[in-house]
């Protein structure tokens, strides 16, 4: 287990930190007098904001950072899933898969841990204040996942998470077609082209807000983690580090996260950090054996089991507890929120569990 890059209860873990960060931003950042983020566009004035609640923290501090910083779970699991491609089909396996079962096999993965969710929030969606109005386009492409590729696609992916999906059946088409088992300049260009693209768009602007909902915004940690799988140490060495020094490399990158959070041209080398930083501090805490750490990096490591369940159904207990904490009890309707949607989370696992698997 030690020679290996990242262990199995490691990329649970990391699993776990990225479902937190996106579970609990996808409600903070409902609620109004809470910091906005900037995912899709770079705005200054969320960023103003951030410096604000930062420096004359109140009791909001915690929602204010996992509404501005959480959603960058996202690329946690990006970096995840591209280390998993290059372990599952070019180095465990010597046989050229061919592109349509390929992506055949990823698309009913992928619809297989949708549906239910989707299902269960419509019903949940339509008997609460504030439903949404489907229509024929919306739902089909929900289905068939383009629905990224829309235009306007604030106002036609919901529930808003589940854009992950249209973004993950991209890349997939992207890594069999363009990345598999090829030499490290093609991920690395694509990855150079996809980030100095974005240089050039409106910040605050439709094209780039699009642009950031299609596989070009997640290019960057999508790469590095196909190149981290290939090249190991040559890219982020970990291996040979003390926990001390394992501990000031998270510091370190997490102050950069932070600090390149604060300028469109840096921001979007922030996902990069974010991945870099989560390797760093899983490294940490799995290396320093004290009791705090290990039950640290089991809660991860549990929330990482659950995490698949747990972003398919936590729009839906958003959409029921959210009015709690709009009215005022903005830490009841939290609270509420995080228990059951951790009850919905394994009781949508063992559902999952039962439904039989595609085959490629």
């Amino acid at each position: 287990m030690h020679n290996e890059l990242l262990s199995r209860p490691q990329c649970n873990a990391l699993r776990g930190i990225a479902i937190i960060g996106i579970f609990l931003h996808n409600f903070c950042h409902w609620l109004d007098p809470i910091v906005k983020e900037n995912e899709y566009t770079f705005m200054r004035c969320n960023v103003e904001l951030l410096n604000q609640a930062m420096l004359h923290p109140d009791s909001n501090l915690p929602l204010h950072l996992f509404s501005f910083f959480g959603h960058y779970g996202v690329p946690i699991f990006l970096f995840l899933s591209a280390y998993g491609l290059v372990k599952k089909y070019e180095q465990s396996s010597s046989e050229i898969t061919p592109v349509v079962p390929f992506v055949r096999y990823h698309y009913l993965k992928l619809f297989k841990m949708m549906m239910g969710g989707f299902a269960f929030f419509v019903m949940v969606d339509a008997i609460t204040p504030d439903s949404w109005h489907y229509d024929v386009l919306s739902v089909i492409s929900q289905i068939l996942m383009f629905n990224n590729v829309l235009p306007d696609p604030d106002r036609v992916i919901w529930p808003g998470p589940y854009w992950f999906f249209g973004l993950m059946l991209q890349l997939y088409i992207v890594y069999r077609l363009f990345l598999y088992k090829r030499n490290w300049e093609w991920t690395a260009g694509i990855m150079a082209v996809c980030v100095i693209i974005q240089l050039f768009l409106d910040p605050e602007g439709d094209a780039i807000n699009r642009y950031r909902y299609n596989f070009m915004g997640g290019m960057l940690p999508f790469g590095f983690g196909l190149l981290y799988a290939r090249y190991g140490e040559k890219v982020l060495k970990t291996e040979n580090f003390k926990s001390w020094q394992l501990c000031l490399a998270f510091l370190f990158f997490s102050g950069m996260v932070v600090a390149l959070s604060y300028n469109f041209i840096a921001w979007a080398l922030v996902p990069l950090g974010v991945c870099v930083a989560s390797v760093y501090f899983i490294k940490w805490i799995d290396k320093i054996h004290v009791k705090f750490s290990s039950y640290l990096f089991m809660l991860f490591e549990w929330f990482g089991s659950i995490s698949a369940a747990l972003f398919v159904c936590h729009p839906i207990t958003r959409k029921i507890f959210i009015q709690i904490s709009r009215d005022g009890d903005i830490y009841t309707g939290l609270v509420l929120y995080i228990v059951t949607s951790i009850c919905l989370a394994w009781l949508f696992k063992e559902l999952l569990r039962r439904i039989p698997n595609p085959k490629m």
